[in-house]
């Protein structure tokens, strides 16, 4: 047995494999799982909290969001209860917006497991995805309580929370695909990547409904599939954000996405083991 890896920080990894050097047996899928457990580990080995830091940043942003638009002005967007309005965006955009920037170093983070681990190379990516998915889950007894103590009604559109959750997978895993050998060979994507986040996050409907831009503005909407997903999730609290076209939209666009990373990543994942 060898002594546990360290990544390029220094930080001693918590999965131990039997050589570093000797490809690893297990299946892909199994592979993924405990890349994915390591993440968590690692990520709250050292933290008081715990997972609880993952739902405190949507928690404080919706409160202040919540107080601006409701106690300081007078609100002309959402809908209401619209602390639920804006957690059902609020929390899978933590998803998206974590997914995506660590996947801009899901390769420079552990150069010397990827070098020596023989496995599907899209799992450095996946396992990102994945660990920021279970993260989101476990947000959602945040939801329950406030859905609780502001009296929100819940419909039949919570049919549409799982589909949402698919889509969101695929989207952050396209996005991941596409940009994490990208920034092997082009460091400075790694910031713009985080300028467009935020940028992405006011062009989503997020403090917002898609149906409150005005008309010019509705073609961003369809040409942001975080516009359909978002209606699903808020679909099961607010049956009228419920727009099967812009869903519809929404979904293939996601799929489009998948297929260009999953290719971009294919041609260029050689490489980027060549660079590393």
């Amino acid at each position: 047995m060898c002594a546990p890896a360290r990544s390029e920080t220094g930080r001693i990894d918590s999965v131990n494999f039997s050589s570093e050097r000797r490809p690893l047996r297990a299946s892909a899928w199994s592979s993924l799982w405990l890349l994915t457990r390591r993440d968590l580990k690692v990520r709250y080995s050292t933290s008081m909290l715990g997972y609880l830091w993952s739902i405190l940043d949507p928690l404080l942003m919706s409160l202040i969001y919540w107080f601006v638009f409701t106690q300081v002005f007078h609100r002309t967007v959402g809908e209401t209860p619209y602390i639920i309005f804006l957690l059902t965006a609020l929390l899978p955009w933590v998803w998206v917006n974590g997914a995506i920037s660590d996947s801009t170093r899901a390769f420079l983070r552990d150069v010397r497991l990827v070098r020596s681990i023989a496995m599907p190379r899209w799992i450095w990516v996946g396992r990102i995805i994945c660990s920021k998915g279970i993260e989101f889950l476990l947000s959602m007894p945040v939801l329950i309580v406030f859905a609780i103590f502001s009296g929100a009604h819940i419909g039949w559109g919570v049919l549409l929370f799982p589909v949402a959750v698919v889509l969101l997978a695929i989207l952050t895993l396209g996005t991941g695909l596409l940009i994490s050998p990208l920034v092997v060979f082009f460091r400075d994507l790694e910031r713009a990547s985080k300028l467009l986040l935020r940028v992405l996050f006011y062009a989503s409907p997020i403090i917002y409904g898609a149906s409150d831009l005005p008309p010019f503005a509705q073609p961003l909407a369809w040409l942001n599939p975080l516009s359909g997903i978002f209606a699903m999730f808020r679909a099961g609290f607010f049956p009228d954000q419920i727009n099967w076209h812009l869903m519809a939209v929404s979904a293939i666009e996601c799929v489009i996405i998948l297929i260009i990373g999953a290719l971009v990543f294919r041609r260029s994942i050689a490489g980027v083991l060549k660079e590393l």
